[in-house]
This record gives structure tokens, C-alpha cells and sequence, in this order.
């Protein structure tokens, strides 16, 4: 009865009316500019011709240019998948030590951005290495990187999209109960035997969901294929789109929008496979403990610790000291000595070069003000999709992800679309303004920011705000007192994380910067592209500092937000209960966590 005539007051309070933003969301930042994409691509000029389409994409260049997409994104898919699911298994089910700061620094390198991570491999290795000629163990003069090309590519997605899968598999090892791995205990099946015929069986559709997202990423990626791949001539079908734009401008958008339309096809049939496979493959934990670590690993606990140290080591700590050295040299290839010890690239790039302080000011400013703007609207929005839609709300997040889900470098070719002509009734067009990549911003993060405010409003209690509603208040005062107090550090949490990855992205302001609105990004693959490596490192060096100390905010934040908001969080083990019946058979198993979050309502 409680729900019935007072739930029907409660939505005429002014409820409804939230569903206006919510729809005008989905198509100026979804249907817009993916339309605008699809009408250009098979219907240049206004008139149905795919067979403009058919030609761009079966010109030469184009052809070479997938092939190699699709054999970068395959076999850095290949390295990958076993990299990140053995540490999500290390660091979810044995009794390794150090846990959380490893899953932190393992995840900090996926959201250091591509060129910045291409940029520190590049340094990294060649003859030209500031830390291979310090140790003196430089190859000889003239000699080719072994970076460049395919097998670097290869290397470096694979190394940086790791930490994604990672994150995939070890969401789905907290979806496992522990009851799933006491009844084997018990069973006598030692600790391998229940990864192998246990917890793998029921990973399955997670780790394939982890390949395809992974084999997503590589497909979508500009920054390691531009910075690797380029330089010899091995192009991806995102670096052809850019250099193709770069050169000819706009007159050829029609053929640059059909190949990013097929760069967002696959896109999103493996995004869609890979959410399919994801909800198939969900084990109902009801009122089981979720999985808690069971591996003691004794003896060999030291020797995994080194395997883990060492995989830290390549995708982090390595290419973050190879960036460290070249900043700290004069001039890239010199070895690093008291002598030759600098800070003068910093300071070039802080204070003396105009474009770069500009640059940072940009990122700042566009990605800080993007952030929190979603933030700002991720409330209400959240409230709307979950207390509003009803059955709907599956469809209209669905709609809220195609920005995020398309490949920057797509987007950005839709944004240039949409705003290259002036806007109906005010006549200002957008392209060549510091606008059109804020919205490229909102955009593509939206869904990002949406994601922990939906998880957090799904916990809210209904009967507050029922209350509330009852005693007059409406929807705007509903919002502030009962609402907003509960889904702030979620909102916070996802603008952080829309800022930490769109401070220094360079996949969507490639194509959308100007003269004056240059990104920090773009200025560092600018300075590369220059020849000034060691100002380039420096560049790098900065954002690198800006995102950890991001990703230490919200880490501080992670006690306050639902769980799963923060992928490298790990919990710790909790003191256990088990209900044991007659004849020692575990019937449940409870985890005694004062932060885990209560169960959303009706679960």
C-alpha cells in the first residue's frame, strides 16, 4: 500500500520533470553526433551513395591501415589477457603481501595516458637511451629502435592494457562466493585445483569480456601506434585518420567518417559482446561473502613477490625512470652523470615556453571544468534513470555510452561534423574553439561520471524521500537534503576520474585544437615530433605527478564510495564467520567488513 498512492504523489511532486535533461543528454551527446557520423559516411552531400563508402574503404592505404589495426589490437590482446588475470589471481586469492599499493601502482599505469607511455618505451630502449648509455649498455650508434614499428606496438599496448584486464577480472572474483571455495577446501582440492576447475570455469565469460575490451582499446588507441608506428610508416587506421585530416583538412571528411565508421563497428560489436558475455557470467552472491584471499603461499610467497615486483617494474617504474633521465639530460642521448644533471628542461617547459604553460593551462581548465560540470549533472541525471525510468533505464545508459564506447579519434571526426558549420538560429560555429573540446569531454565522459552516482543511487532509500515529499518539499529540495549528502563523494569520484583522463587525452584534441587552444597532450606529441625528447619527457614528467596525485584523491575518497568505483581498490581480508552444520559443511560464509557497503534495495 505505501507504494501505491503515495509513490503516485511522489512523482507528481515535480519528479517527471528530470526526464527532460535526461533525454536531451542522450541526443546532443549520443544521437547527434553518432548520427552525424553514420549520414556523412553513407550519405555524402545529402544523397544515399555507399559507394563512396565502399571506395575509401577499399583504397590501398585503408586496407594496410586495418590490417594493422586488427593484428596490433589481436596480439597486444594476446599479451595482455595472461599478464592482467594472473595478477587479478596474485593479488585476489593469495596471501601476497603489499596488496593494495600493488594494485594501485599496476592500474596507475593504464591511466597515464598512451603517449606518455609510448613516449617512456621509446626512451627506454634505442641507442640514443639516456639510461642505457648512463649504463653503458647502448647499442651501437645508427641502429634502429626496436620500439618502432609493429613488435613495439605490440609490446606497449599489451603492457598497458593489462591493467584492464586486471580490472575486469578481478570484478569478477569479487562476484564469486567464498562458499564456492570452502566447499572445495573441504572437498580436499588444494589451492591450484580450485583455481583450475572452480574459479576459471566461472571466470570464463569475465576473461573473454576482459579480450574483447582489450582488443577494443588496441583498436581505438592513437597514441602508441602515432608515436611507434608513424615514424617507420606502420599506420593504424586512427593514425591515417589524423595524418590523412592533417593534410587534405576538412575536404575529405566524407571518406575519413567512413573509415571512422568502421573503426566504431567493431567497437561496438565487441563492447556489446563483451557486456553480454559480463551479465551471463554474474554469480549472485545473495547473502554469501564474496571471495576472500585462501592461497597461503609460504615459501614461495617470496618468489611471487619478485614475479609481481618485476611486472611493476616493465609497466611502470622502468618507463617512468627511462622519461625521469631523458628530463634530466641536456640533450636526449647523453648518459645521465653529476655533469650533465639538469633541471633546465623543466624549467623551459614551466616558465619560459608560452605554448606549454598555455597548454597546461588549457588541460586544466577544459578537462577541470568538464569534470566538473558532469559531476554537477551526474545527480540528477542518476536520479532520474533510477527512480523515473523504471524498465527504461537499461536502454537509456545504453544510449548514454556510444560517446564513451566510440573511439576518441571517431569522435572526434562527429564533433568537427556537427560544428564545423555555424549553429541553426545563433549562426556561431564551434569548430576552432576551445568549446567544441569541452563538449568532445562531456561527452565521452559522461557515462564514466554517470557509472559510480548510479551505483550509489540504487543504495538510496526510497522511504527518506517519500517522507520528504509527504512533509512538501519539492523536487529541487528533495534533491539538496536527501540526495545530494549521499551521492556527492560518488559525484566527486567520477569527476575525478573524467579529470584524470581527460587532462592529458590526446586521441579526441588531435583533431579538434586550434591555434590558442592547444592541449597538454598535444604539445607533448608536438615536442616529440619536434625532435626535443628531453622537453617532451619533462612534459611528460608533469602529467604523470598530476595524475597520481588525482588518483590519490580518490583513493582517499574510496572508504566514502560504492563498491567498484575505484578499479585498483582492493579490500582487505575481513574477520570471517561460517555457519557450519552438522558434519563440518560450510552453509555460509560471512565477511565482517564495518566499510563494505550495504546491499542495494530489493537484492
Amino acid at each position: 500500500m505505501r507504494h501505491g498512492t503515495k509513490h503516485k504523489s511522489f512523482l507528481e511532486r515535480g519528479g517527471l520533470s528530470l526526464l527532460a535533461p535526461i533525454a536531451l543528454a542522450v541526443v546532443i551527446f549520443d544521437v547527434l553526433p553518432a548520427g552525424r557520423l553514420l549520414l556523412t559516411a553513407l550519405a555524402p552531400g545529402g544523397v544515399f551513395d555507399p559507394d563512396k563508402a565502399l571506395a575509401a574503404l577499399a583504397s590501398r592505404s585503408a586496407i594496410r591501415a586495418t590490417w594493422a589495426t586488427l593484428e596490433t589490437a589481436f596480439f597486444s590482446t594476446l599479451l595482455a589477457l595472461p599478464l592482467g588475470t594472473l595478477m587479478a589471481l596474485v593479488l585476489g586469492i593469495t596471501d601476497i603481501r603489499r596488496r593494495r599499493i600493488t594494485s594501485f601502482l599496476f592500474v596507475l599505469s593504464l591511466m597515464i595516458s598512451p603517449q606518455v607511455i609510448a613516449l617512456a618505451f621509446l626512451h627506454l630502449a634505442g641507442p640514443a637511451s639516456p639510461i642505457l648509455n648512463t649504463l653503458g649498455l647502448a647499442p651501437e650508434a645508427g641502429s634502429i629502435n626496436p620500439m618502432l614499428g609493429r613488435l613495439g606496438i605490440i609490446l606497449v599496448l599489451g603492457l598497458h592494457h593489462a591493467p584492464l584486464v586486471y580490472v575486469i577480472m578481478s570484478a569478477g572474483l569479487k562476484r564469486i562466493p567464498l562458499a564456492v571455495v570452502e566447499a572445495a577446501r573441504i572437498d580436499g582440492s588444494p589451492p591450484l585445483k580450485v583455481v583450475t576447475d572452480h574459479l576459471l570455469p566461472l571466470l570464463r565469460p569475465h576473461l573473454m569480456s576482459a579480450g574483447l575490451l582489450a582488443f577494443v582499446a588496441g583498436i581505438g588507441n592513437f597514441g602508441i601506434p602515432a608515436l611507434l608506428g608513424a615514424p617507420v610508416n606502420y599506420l593504424t587506421l586512427p593514425v591515417l585518420i589524423y595524418r590523412r585530416l592533417s593534410s587534405f583538412g576538412t575536404g575529405i571528411l566524407g571518406d575519413m567518417a567512413a573509415l571512422g565508421l568502421l573503426v566504431a563497428v567493431i567497437a561496438i560489436v565487441c563492447v556489446a559482446a563483451s557486456q553480454i558475455l559480463t551479465r551471463r557470467g554474474e554469480v549472485l552472491l545473495e547473502e554469501d561473502a564474496p571471495l576472500q584471499p585462501f592461497w597461503k603461499l609460504g615459501r614461495a610467497g617470496a618468489a611471487v613477490e619478485v614475479l609481481v615486483g618485476m611486472v611493476i617494474a616493465v609497466t611502470l617504474i622502468l618507463p617512468m625512470l627511462s622519461l625521469f633521465t631523458a628530463a634530466l639530460v641536456p640533450s636526449y642521448g647523453m648518459p645521465l652523470t653529476l655533469s650533465t644533471l639538469t633541471l633546465d628542461n623543466f624549467v623551459e617547459v614551466l616558465a619560459r615556453q608560452d605554448v606549454t604553460i598555455r597548454a597546461f593551462l588549457n588541460s586544466l581548465l577544459y578537462a577541470g571544468g568538464a569534470a566538473c560540470l558532469l559531476a554537477c549533472f551526474a545527480i540528477p541525471m542518476a536520479y532520474g534513470l533510477v527512480r523515473l525510468m523504471g524498465p527504461m533505464r537499461i536502454a537509456a545508459t545504453a544510449l548514454l555510452e556510444i560517446s564513451y564506447v566510440l573511439p576518441g579519434i571517431v569522435l572526434a571526426i562527429a564533433c568537427i561534423l556537427l560544428f564545423l558549420k555555424p549553429l541553426p538560429l545563433v549562426g556561431v560555429s564551434l569548430y576552432g574553439t576551445p568549446w567544441i573540446i569541452v563538449f568532445a569531454y562531456l561527452a565521452r565522459f559522461l557515462a564514466l561520471v554517470l557509472k559510480p552516482v548510479l551505483a550509489g543511487m540504487v543504495q538510496v532509500d526510497m522511504a527518506q524521500e517519500e517522507a520528504a515529499a509527504l512533509d512538501g518539499a519539492r523536487i529541487m529540495r528533495r534533491l539538496m537534503d536527501v540526495i545530494l549528502p549521499s551521492l556527492l563523494p560518488a559525484a566527486v569520484a567520477g569527476g575525478l576520474m573524467a579529470f584524470l583522463l581527460a587532462f592529458s587525452e590526446l586521441t579526441v584534441s588531435a583533431l579538434l585544437w586550434s591555434a590558442g587552444t592547444e592541449t597538454i597532450g598535444v604539445v607533448l606529441y608536438n615536442l616529440e615530433e619536434a625532435g626535443l625528447a628531453s622537453q617532451a619527457s619533462a612534459v611528460a614528467i608533469v602529467i604523470v605527478a598530476v595524475v597520481t596525485l588525482a588518483m590519490l584523491g580518490l583513493n582517499a575518497l574510496g572508504q566514502y564510495l560504492p563498491a567498484g568505483t575505484l578499479p585498483w581498490h582492493v579490500e582487505m581480508e575481513g574477520k570471517m564467520r561460517v555457519n557450519v552444520r552438522q558434519g563440518g559443511i560450510p552453509i555460509r560464509a560471512q565477511a565482517i567488513n564495518p566499510r563494505a557497503p550495504k546491499p542495494a534495495l530489493g537484492t
